[in-house]
């Protein structure tokens, strides 16, 4: 009985997944400074006790993820290496492990970092597990998802392997639904390659 509500969970996880992105791509056309910026963030590095400023990327373009192990976007790892391999000089990959869709992401930090190098290579900047929304959202995600703040995007993810991009100056520019990878052209359109 437990098996077969475990199967139905997943299923259920896997269909909400999929309906999730119904508008793929946001994209800042108002042109409106933001009230804060993405650089007076710190966020604590997946291993260790590593704080690390969001600042330290300036002059560079980053791509914020929201990231799950066992999710079926899960080999979105392996793009995002390449991508970060071929461009991470101009264009910085964070991934954000959340819980916060499917229980797709229950491991601890540890766990995470060993998933993802053993089976993906990753070797971008991960930082520990957060709530990506919800009560418990983290406040870097409050930035990216309230126009209040970011000036005026107000997507938040909708599923886990959402992407939010910045430009070299700190200011939001696009917002990516779970499906979109590095490959896809508007994705290289939004980062310039």
């Amino acid at each position: 009985m437990e098996t077969i509500k475990a199967l139905v969970i997943m299923l259920m996880s896997l269909i909400n997944g999929i309906f999730a992105d119904k508008k793929e791509i946001q994209t800042n056309t108002a042109n409106v400074a933001p009230a804060t910026s993405v650089y007076d963030f710190k966020m604590k590095a997946l291993m260790g006790k590593e704080e690390i400023s969001l600042s330290r990327y300036k002059g560079k373009k980053i791509v914020l993820i929201n990231v799950a192990s066992a999710c079926g976007y899960t080999p979105q790892y392996a793009d995002w290496q390449a991508f970060h391999e071929k461009y991470g000089d101009k264009i910085v990959v964070l991934g954000f492990p959340a819980n916060n869709f499917g229980a797709q992401e229950s491991g601890s930090n540890e766990e995470i970092a060993t998933f993802c190098q053993k089976n993906y290579g990753v070797d971008f900047q991960m930082f520990a597990k957060i709530d990506v929304v919800g009560d418990n959202q983290h406040p870097l995600f409050q930035w990216l998802s309230n126009p209040a703040k970011n000036g005026w995007n107000d997507k938040k993810p909708t599923w886990n392997f959402c992407k939010y991009v910045i430009d070299e100056n700190g200011k939001l520019t696009h917002f990516f639904a779970s499906k979109i990878k590095p490959t896809d052209d508007e994705f290289k359109k939004a980062v310039g390659i």
